[in-house]
């Protein structure tokens, strides 16, 4: 008995040891000071709750793991965001005092300030669509229009497609030339850049290059992370791909390497699932993955700054049994218009938007 209450004593001891030398915090951010959202041309307001009174020497601030200033006791700091990207931010504050560092965390999301316009558009000519063609990328290059399929089964047979790389002459939708992924690769979507088409695959975390004119496999890009491959589209100088997040990643086309990026926000609100990406005098267009709507970004800024409404689109084409989601844009720049079309879709829309 005399043994037993003795390891107790001992466990005792041990516990009020080790609740003893866990510290206090003494210091946080004032998350009450903080507003929800922030925008652009917004000043952050920092400061640090001293409750008991210490005395600070100073308090460091990082965004992003990057310092982005500091402030003396316990004075206010403010930080003007108009440079940050849309999106999250990680706020740390590294409090010194008495020879000792005290760090907390908190996070705040920037927005866009601009209301998207909705834009009128006209249908200037219909064409015909291979219904085979699970379509994810869709570009002109010399008045040839290029498409990118995946092999997605369709919506009432199950019938699983090919992938594949084909041209069209879109006038009539017939493919005059087509090479086929293997089976286990799901294509999405496609770029031309330099007489090479580059395209994306879904979960095989690769992209492949491919001569214009051939299409003989040059090259086999690994991404630069693991990741889902969705749209893909260029400036003339760099590529623009996305993973089904509201993130579009530039990248480099001779490594694939990332070298920039930023977040999709249509006003205050985040856009996931962007998709299939065309690059329009400027601008990005795109998909939203199960939606009947194209957006315009700003690229520099993920600010989305119009919207097209193709709702109407659906009563135009042909239900057929595996006619999937809307998808697929292409510019024309000697007519100045858009084509668009979805996955399986019999038909190809010619549209002209509106001033």
């Amino acid at each position: 008995m005399k043994n037993y209450n003795l390891l107790v004593i001992i466990l005792l001891a041990v516990f009020v040891a080790s609740c003893n030398d866990e510290k206090e915090d003494l210091f946080s951010i004032n998350e009450n000071a903080l507003k929800a959202q922030y925008f652009q041309k917004d000043q952050l307001s920092l400061e640090i709750l001293n409750p008991k009174s210490e005395k600070i020497d100073s308090v460091v601030y990082n965004m992003d793991d990057v310092i982005i200033g500091s402030s003396k006791g316990t004075a206010k700091f403010s930080f003007e965001l108009k440079d940050q990207k849309l999106g999250y931010h990680s706020i740390k504050a590294s409090t010194y005092f008495d020879g000792e560092i005290e760090q907390d965390s908190t996070r705040i999301e920037v927005v866009s300030n601009i209301e998207p316009k909705l834009l009128s558009y006209t249908i200037v000519n219909t064409y015909p669509h291979d219904t085979a063609a699970y379509t994810q990328g869709l570009e002109f290059y010399r008045d040839t229009l290029y498409e990118g399929t995946g092999n997605g089964a369709g919506r009432s047979s199950g019938e699983k497609g090919i992938s594949s790389l084909r041209k069209t002459d879109y006038k009539t939708g017939k493919v005059y030339k087509k090479i086929e992924l293997p089976e286990n690769i799901f294509g999405e979507g496609i770029t031309i850049l330099n007489n090479k088409v580059y395209q994306l695959t879904y979960q095989n975390n690769e992209a492949y290059v491919y001569n214009a004119d051939t299409f003989v496999k040059e090259k086999t890009f690994p991404y630069f992370k693991t990741m889902e491959g969705w749209g893909l589209t260029t400036d003339g100088k760099n590529l623009y791909m996305n993973d089904g997040s509201e993130r579009i990643h530039i990248l480099d086309p001779a490594t694939f390497k990332q070298l920039d990026f930023v977040n999709v926000y249509s006003s205050t609100t985040k856009i996931p699932s962007i998709n299939e990406m065309e690059w329009i005098d400027g601008k990005i267009y795109s998909n939203i993955y199960g939606k009947q709507a194209v957006i315009i970004i700003d690229p520099a800024t993920g600010k989305v700054e119009g919207i097209l409404d193709f709702s109407k689109l659906l009563s135009l084409r042909t239900q057929l049994p595996d006619t999937d989601e809307f998808n697929g844009i292409a510019y024309n720049s000697k007519t100045k218009t858009l084509f668009v079309t979805g996955k399986n879709w019999d038909k190809m829309f010619e549209i002209r938007i509106n001033k």
